[in-house]
């Protein structure tokens, strides 16, 4: 439930023990910036910009710097505290990038074709299949036609630890784990289901698989994602 979630990440952002610090954007969002700018000639000034689960804001100003008009849409209070402030201390005026308290899961409040370009840096795999629903179709609403979606996933194919989390701590819903860790319940996608989930909606240029390691209580686990190009 959005409650749940919204505990859980507050206190994740109070002592992260999985967010990744620092204000330098993913590589993969800076990967995708080049495929736009290089491949479809996408302009960056006053492109809009929705940030979907912006936490501390790293992504939406690294936008907002290289001239897009980025709203970030966050549950945790601390999270958009931290954006921003970074915003600020940067000198980036709120008509460049804002912060806003909004699940992802309920309906979202923009007009439609309200954005050029959507990023989820694997921010809807809290999501339930009820909300999965709503945020699948306010993406595709608010998103313009020709409008850019990036996706990053939790991806099952070839990973381990997401396997055994699976065999051990099922969730409620299929292809769901439990982590107590963050009392949240993850959902991972292989090839068929990610394809099966988007690709009725958006169309996908590109579906990558790419690997990663993420540290958790000091141990170092191999996760996969899949990194997907999609488009209205």
């Amino acid at each position: 439930s959005k409650n749940m979630q919204e505990k859980a990440w507050e206190k994740e952002y109070r002592k992260p023990k999985l967010v990744t610090g620092g204000d330098e954007p993913q590589t993969c969002v800076k990967d995708f910036v080049r495929f736009l700018r290089k491949e479809e000639k996408v302009n960056l000034d006053g492109l809009r910009v929705l940030d979907l689960g912006s936490g501390g804001g790293k992504n939406s100003i690294y936008l907002a710097e290289h001239g897009a008009v980025v709203t970030g849409m966050e549950i945790a209070d601390t999270a958009i505290e931290k954006a921003r402030a970074r915003a600020r201390e940067l000198g980036l005026p709120t008509s460049s990038v804002t912060f806003l308290k909004h699940s992802i899961g309920t309906t979202y409040p923009f007009p439609d074709n309200s954005f050029d370009l959507l990023l989820d840096v694997t921010s809807s795999n809290s999501l339930d299949q009820a909300e999965r629903a709503i945020y699948l179709k306010e993406c595709h609403r608010v998103l313009a036609p020709g409008g850019h979606f990036f996706v990053r996933a939790l991806c099952k194919d070839g990973d381990e630890n997401a396997k055994n989390l699976l065999k051990q701590s099922p969730g409620p819903e299929p292809e769901t784990y439990y982590m107590p860790e963050l009392d949240l319940f993850e959902r991972v996608f292989s090839r068929e289901d990610f394809l099966a989930t988007y690709s009725p909606i958006f169309t996908v240029q590109s579906l990558e698989k790419s690997t990663q390691y993420t540290r958790f209580n000091n141990q170092s686990y191999k996760r996969n994602f899949w990194l997907a190009y999609l488009k209205k």
